[in-house]
């Protein structure tokens, strides 16, 4: 916590499987105070209620109230696995609730534009949908359906006179 800097997203793994709560509310509480912003954990938290009520975000593994002992060495500001993603000091960290994604810091830039034109698009379709435009004409895809040789058919009677 003592390099926490306002802004900072926590990101915390572990040398070997383990399903202890390694972060809760006491260390939200603390996290908060210095500015830290979200927590990434390889591992699992705790205190949901309380993380909950602080308004830190976490991601984690899931929830167990069991804690961590405070007698293991760890290393800080170092490159960790988390999910499977390198995830190295410096790093984007982009994340919500459908889950938490990283971009290398050297790509951040690139990835920003990106997502801005990405945003764009995504708004324009949502005004389309809202009309009530299927996905079919929103996204173009009846040229290659028919393409494909997709057939509709009114009713199952017709589905069955065509047989």
């Amino acid at each position: 916590m003592e390099m926490i800097k306002p802004g900072d997203i926590l990101v915390v793994a572990s040398t070997a499987p383990c399903t202890d709560g390694y972060f809760g509310e006491l260390f939200a509480n603390n996290g908060t105070a210095l500015g830290l912003k979200g927590v990434v954990l390889d591992v699992c938290a705790r205190d949901a209620a309380d993380l909950k009520r602080i308004g830190i975000p976490v991601w984690s593994r899931g929830i167990n109230s069991k804690g961590t002992v405070k007698e293991t060495l760890g290393s800080v500001n170092v490159p960790v696995i988390v999910g499977g993603q390198l995830i190295t000091p410096g790093d984007t960290i982009i994340a919500d609730d459908d889950g938490v994604t990283v971009v290398p810091l050297e790509r951040t830039e690139h990835a920003l534009e990106g997502s801005r034109k990405r945003s764009k698009e995504e708004d324009e379709k949502r005004i389309k949908f809202k009309q009530g435009i299927l996905g079919l004409d929103v996204y173009d895809m009846r040229p290659k359906l028919e393409e494909y040789g997709l057939t509709y058919y009114e009713d199952l009677q017709d589905y069955k006179d065509s047989l």
